[in-house]
Formats: structure tokens, C-alpha cells, sequence
């Protein structure tokens, strides 16, 4: 369970990370808050730390429960892949937001696998 523990922990760090470069990025374009339009760099670097929280919703749950039900191993592995899709997400999303394609599919499979280990793990301990 430790390695699940260090993986949540690297996923709320990285988007400690998003959060920062999107602040930078307001400060760099001089758009001022509340507004969230305005300027494409910005816009990017704000969808990115939005997106990468909507799916830490289902990742962390989904790792816990898939490493206390099913594998801890598996769980941290998947978590792992889910991290590493977020970085290429961000790399890809801020140059062109067409080229995230493949570390969204990263993400999104890893919180798949996390869900279905999750729910087989469960359903084996009726």
C-alpha cells in the first residue's frame, strides 16, 4: 500500500504543479481573474489543471479501492501510467490541444484498468 500512498501523493503533486503553470500563465498573459477566456496560451495551461482534476476524481478513489480489493501493485502501476499520461497530455495540449490525443488515451485507459480491477475485486468479495 505504501507505493498506492506515494502514487497518490506524486498525482496531487503534479497538479500542485498545473496549478502552478497555470497561475504563471495568467500572470504572463495579464488576464485578470475571474475571467478564464481571453488568451489561448492561458486558456490551455486552464484546461489542462481542469481537466487533469476531473479525472483525479475517478483515478484516486478508483487506485484505493482497486488496491484494497484487488492488487496494490497493479493499482500503483496504473496510477503510475495515469501520472505519466498527464504529463504528455500537458506537453501535447499546450503546444496544440489536437495533438493530446494520445496521453488523454493513456489517462483514460489507466483509469479504466483502475475501475474494472476495482469492481472485479469487489465483486469476488461477495
Amino acid at each position: 500500500m505504501v507505493f498506492v500512498a506515494l502514487v497518490t501523493l506524486l498525482i496531487l503533486c503534479q497538479y500542485v504543479v498545473f496549478m502552478g503553470l497555470c497561475g504563471k500563465a495568467r500572470a504572463e498573459c495579464g488576464l485578470l481573474a475571474p475571467a478564464v477566456v481571453g488568451d489561448e496560451s492561458f486558456e490551455r495551461a486552464y484546461r489542462v489543471q481542469m481537466n487533469t482534476l476531473e479525472q483525479m476524481v475517478i483515478t484516486i478513489p478508483a487506485m484505493w479501492i482497486c488496491a484494497n480489493f484487488f492488487m496494490p501493485v497493479v493499482a500503483a502501476i496504473l496510477g503510475l501510467a495515469f501520472v505519466i499520461g498527464r504529463i504528455l497530455y500537458r506537453m501535447s495540449y499546450v503546444k496544440d490541444p489536437a495533438s493530446r490525443g494520445p496521453g488523454m488515451m493513456i489517462g483514460f485507459l489507466a483509469n479504466i484498468g483502475l475501475l474494472l480491477c476495482g469492481f472485479w475485486g469487489v465483486a469476488t468479495r461477495f
